[in-house]
């Protein structure tokens, strides 16, 4: 009877209906998006293909050589200008991330345990300064940190220093500062957004059963906000490997960085198969930089509980 039930005329119908008009669905979806998932696709892998395409040919002024050659990898990887200046880069972008998810945290949290009903004012405060140029902001922060700058000023006012010091400007620190206050707001952003699906029955629960409220952020609220900080830390990290625009008006010749490297061979020295190579290495290095980040802070996430 049953077998019968299950193979009977209506029955098949139905599901020969079903069948059909979830293929006609799936057949117009996929028209839908395809054009565009095309689009997004060619935008997204086309300048990429075109960059390790170049990487692997040589030039000699204006002429390119279309042989293939692993020659400007080994360059890349083996001169030490471009290994140093990789190397600084990296230095700079990890103690970025760090410092500006360090600083974010506690804004975020506050924000998002204390704001109340004012937490859209002050959101809408944090990004009032990002309404400007950044080419305004590293400016600013050139000339509060200049050697007649506002920091130099105030410290011979408060009688700290006799004269105004050369170290805060034009130095691997001060392009440290300028980012980590550049991308302040890009980090307390995810992190607010992780801290508000945070379950605040949990956080009660824990101090009911008798955690403090060191132990039960510790515990409850920061693993549970440990993906807006693996984002926060890849936000800031990895557009700043590729910043130019920071060394060159804060760092000086001891902030350089890999992306004025690049800037340089594609601009002045006109060889653009080696800052093609210097492009591909920095991407797959920051890439696997970013996936070793997760890594580590998701271990230290499964440490904590």
């Amino acid at each position: 009877m049953t077998v019968a039930a299950e193979g009977s005329p209506p029955l098949r119908m139905a599901r020969s209906r079903r069948s059909s008009l979830l293929q006609s669905e799936a057949v117009q979806g996929f028209a839908l998006i395809s054009p565009t998932f095309v689009y997004a696709l060619i935008l997204l892998v086309l300048p990429i293909l075109v960059v390790i395409a170049h990487s692997f040919w040589t030039q000699d002024y204006l002429t390119i050589d279309h042989t293939f050659t692993l020659e400007n990898y080994r360059i890349a990887l083996t001169e030490p200008i471009y290994r140093d200046l990789l190397w600084r880069s990296l230095y700079i972008s990890l103690t970025v991330s760090l410092l500006t998810v360090a600083l974010a945290y506690p804004i975020a949290y506050f924000i998002s345990f204390h704001g109340g009903r004012h937490k859209s004012l002050w959101l809408f405060l944090i990004t009032i300064p990002f309404w400007t140029s950044y080419l305004l902001r590293v400016m600013s922060w050139k000339v509060i940190l200049g050697y007649n700058g506002v920091l130099n000023s105030g410290l011979m006012g408060l009688g700290i220093i006799d004269e105004p010091s050369t170290a805060l400007l034009y130095n691997s620190s001060a392009v440290i500062i300028t980012l980590t206050h550049a991308w302040a707001t890009f980090a307390i952003l995810p992190i607010f957004v992780s801290l508000e699906k945070v379950d605040r029955t949990l956080v009660e629960a824990a101090t009911d059963l008798g955690d403090g409220p060191l132990r039960s952020f510790l515990r409850v609220t920061l693993p549970l906000s440990a993906p807006g900080i693996i984002s926060a830390a890849l936000i800031v990290m990895i557009p700043t490997v590729g910043d130019y625009v920071t060394p060159k008006l804060v760092g000086g010749k001891d902030g350089v960085m890999i992306a004025n490297a690049i800037q340089a061979q594609f601009g002045k020295a006109s060889n653009w198969p080696l800052g093609a190579a210097l492009s591909v290495t920095t991407m797959i290095i920051v890439s696997l930089m970013a996936g070793a980040t997760v890594l580590v802070i998701r271990a230290l996430q499964r440490l904590a509980r």
